[in-house]
């Protein structure tokens, strides 16, 4: 049968199952687990790929105005299931030595849920309407700039990293409550996406992980206190690679987050990838840009941790 090609458009709950769908009839040597839910019950999607013992995790969507990114996973999913159907290298990657000794954990759509909002507004029928209404205050019904999850979390805030001293900038910053974007909520993993994938890891031999944002065309790979050995050279070689700049943490941006975490945590490289240029929301018409400065790193980041 002729093997499907990848078609882009918006990324929310309906839209990734399309896609999943579609890969997992034409490729079955590759799974779907599901590593929990959303508040309002939306399925938390991994795409599967290799037998190894040693997990690398990639990951976007962590904001709800920030998708783009997760259609550049959904293209290299494609990619790297037709390369390892005709046994073809790309980047130098032997895609059938990385499926047996690798396994690659692909969450292109994390909070599907602010992904839906951001794109579709608000349902009448969503039980939670007049508290997210009154959570995006003067914005009204206009949810473009969205980037929390339905209670006004932002999850990438959501992380037992920094947490006393982030609250102090929320303080601060007169946050007290849920709200379109910054917004860390009342307690680490308060939130039921943060608290499945804390567990997943938990459960799990993850070497690595890449989270993807948008924007800026930088990388981040420690905390204000912290620096995996290794982490600082594997950066400058997914500089190089992806044309990105190293940064520092600092601000608001340095405390929560999943790879501050996962970085406290393990003591394990972790790379945050802030993808793209221009105000967000970037538009769809970007996505392919975005792919081809990534594709090489996806295919060979696991290569070199």
């Amino acid at each position: 049968m002729d093997r499907p090609a990848f078609k882009c458009e918006p990324l929310n709950g309906a839209t990734l199952m399309n896609y999943l769908e579609e890969l997992t009839d034409a490729y079955p040597f590759i799974g779907v687990e599901y590593i929990g839910e959303t508040i309002m019950g939306k399925p938390i999607c991994a795409v599967i790929f290799g037998e190894g013992e040693s997990e690398y995790l990639y990951i976007s969507g962590h904001h709800g105005s920030e998708w783009i990114t997760g259609l550049a996973l959904i293209r290299f999913i494609y990619e790297l299931c037709e390369a390892h159907t005709v046994k073809r290298r790309i980047h130098g990657t032997d895609t059938e030595y990385l499926f047996r000794e690798k396994r690659l954990v692909i969450v292109p759509l994390f909070n599907v849920d602010g992904a839906e909002l951001q794109q579709n507004g608000i349902a009448e029928n969503n039980p939670l309407k007049e508290r997210i209404l009154r959570m995006n205050g003067e914005n009204g019904d206009d949810f473009t700039h969205w980037q929390a999850n339905v209670r006004g979390v932002d999850l990438n805030h959501n992380y037992n990293a920094g947490w006393m001293e982030y609250k102090q900038i929320e303080k601060e910053n007169g946050i007290e409550c849920g709200c379109p974007t910054k917004y860390s909520g009342p307690c680490p993993e308060s939130e039921p996406e943060c608290g499945y994938l804390c567990s997943y890891i938990r459960n799990h031999n993850v070497r690595s992980l890449i989270s993807l944002h948008t924007q800026g065309e930088e990388i981040y790979y420690s905390t204000l206190s912290s620096c995996p050995i290794g982490a600082r050279a594997i950066a400058s070689r997914i500089a190089q690679i992806t044309g990105y700049k190293t940064s520092a943490p600092s601000g608001s941006a340095a405390y929560g987050g999943l790879i501050d975490w996962f970085i406290s945590e393990y003591d394990r490289p972790a790379f945050t990838l802030e993808c793209g240029r221009g105000t967000n929301p970037l538009p769809l018409s970007d996505e392919a840009k975005i792919y081809f400065k990534l594709r090489k790193l996806l295919f060979t980041f696991p290569l070199m941790v």
